[in-house]
């Protein structure tokens, strides 16, 4: 039966941890699977967190803390002594291992490294740091099953075990030269059927997916994700095997990423979670909104410009909404699409046949929503609104399927634009391109109406 986090369940431990009795919750928690441990953990405060964390064996507590959210785990890890710490680092993989030393300050840092007392697992940590952040070298894992193309199958076997010990999953078992030069991938089946003397460079499948150290994060996810890999080996400059990064790295990556990208949408420029404080949040909502404000101020002034039409045409006001929220819904339509294939790597083919699809596209939607529009005005608006007529009607049509041919253009381009330049392109699917269209849309609008209607 799934575990179930109750309100009864978390008052338990709580009366536990106030009792300071530990040897009850251990065995209150023996069997609970640490991502459950985690998520009790989020739902304690930060002191009873920390005695939690120190009444369990760091194997599991080690696992939970992978599961929470940061700013749960940095409150934490701040009532951690070094040495604890340490023992906690002790438990992970290195890859996760040096993303929670990444994570505390410089000072504690050196000393919580100090007390590692496995020195190659220290060591690891160390190396991993010193890679870029956004890097295949930054997501890698020192642990991983070597052998060498020499070694006799009865030989590989014995070193294998040896090896497995450290790791937490075998995915692959990757082949290398006596320097270390990734040669190919083994399999199982091949390694089992063998005999016991045959040598690994005899049976060992020379193809394999690699990338570098140097491989941007977002690369590894693509070809990871082309080639449904589990697990894919990273070299150095020389191609000397160094790591391998595995699928629940990836999709932790994707993740995020998608969890930026949702927010720079919304217009949301930092990071945030819901409980971070109003000054984060205001921090981190604040700049769109000024842009958009500024925006606004530019609609008001294109207005402006035209304020003949308000006392000859004052009906074309009454469409003002409509154009610009169609104008923003077409380009949202148009970047989203867009920013989608940039990131899946399935943006092919010429931008001007792009933008030419984009057009034929836009005009097809525009001539069908024109036609909705002077089929509502004929039937219900005319009688509504006074001063509407038919040639309003028409210069409204016109202007609509104009500015969703325009709107569409710049949802397409601008993303696109901004790949090229090397700005993320999900900035372009937000208040960006909302607040851009809707001023576009407003002068496109006015502009035909003057020439139509002629103020």
């Amino acid at each position: 039966m799934q575990f179930q986090l109750t309100a009864d369940y978390i008052r338990k431990v709580t009366q536990l941890i106030a009792k300071k009795d530990g040897n009850a919750l251990r065995k209150l928690l023996h069997d609970i699977h640490f991502a459950d441990i985690a998520e009790l953990l989020e739902e304690l405060n930060s002191k009873e967190a920390t005695f939690l964390i120190k009444s369990l064996e760091s194997e599991i507590t080690s696992e939970a803390l992978m599961e929470l959210d940061e700013d749960v785990r940095e409150k934490i890890l701040k009532r951690l002594s070094p040495e604890e710490i340490a023992q906690e680092l002790e438990e992970m993989d290195t890859d996760d291992a040096a993303d929670v030393v990444a994570e505390l300050d410089d000072h504690i840092q050196k000393q919580v490294i100090e007390k590692i007392e496995d020195e190659e697992h220290a060591s690891d940590i160390v190396e991993l740091l010193t890679y870029d952040e956004d890097t295949a070298g930054a997501l890698m894992a020192k642990e991983l099953v070597q052998v060498k193309e020499t070694w006799t199958v009865a030989g590989c076997v014995r070193e294998m075990r040896r090896q497995a010990e450290n790791v937490t999953r075998v995915h692959s078992i990757y082949v290398t030269d006596k320097d270390g030069k990734l040669k190919g991938r083994l399999s199982l089946k091949d390694l089992l059927t063998a005999s016991a003397k045959t040598h690994i460079s005899e049976v060992y499948i020379p193809k394999v997916d690699y990338v570098t150290v140097d491989t941007e994060d977002e690369e590894v996810a693509r070809i990871m994700q082309k080639y449904d890999l589990e697990a894919i080996p990273v070299v150095d400059e020389n191609r000397v095997l160094v790591g391998r990064i595995t699928i629940d790295d990836i999709v932790d990556f994707i993740k995020d990423e998608a969890e930026k990208d949702y927010q720079m949408a919304a217009g949301i420029t930092e990071d945030v979670e819901a409980d971070d404080s109003i000054k984060e949040l205001v921090k981190a909502r604040l700049p769109w909104l000024i842009i958009a404000l500024i925006g606004g101020f530019i609609s008001v002034w294109v207005l402006s410009g035209f304020n003949t039409a308000l006392t000859e045409h004052a009906v074309l006001f009454f469409f003002t909404p409509l154009i610009a929220a169609t104008a923003g819904n077409v380009g949202v339509q148009s970047s989203a699409i867009i920013v989608q294939a940039i990131a899946n790597d399935t943006l092919k083919g010429s931008t001007w046949k792009r933008l030419l699809k984009e057009v034929s596209l836009s005009l097809i939607n525009g001539l069908v929503l024109a036609s909705i529009l002077l089929i509502v005005l004929k039937l219900f608006l005319s009688k509504l609104i006074p001063g509407m007529d038919m040639l309003v009607g028409i210069t409204v049509a016109i202007s609509l399927i104009s500015v969703i041919i325009v709107a569409s253009l710049i949802g397409t381009f601008v993303p696109i634009f901004l790949n090229k330049r090397g700005i993320d392109p999900a900035v372009a699917t937000g208040p960006f391109i909302t607040t851009s269209n809707d001023i576009f849309g407003i002068f496109i609008f006015f502009f035909i109406a003057k020439i139509i209607l002629g103020f």
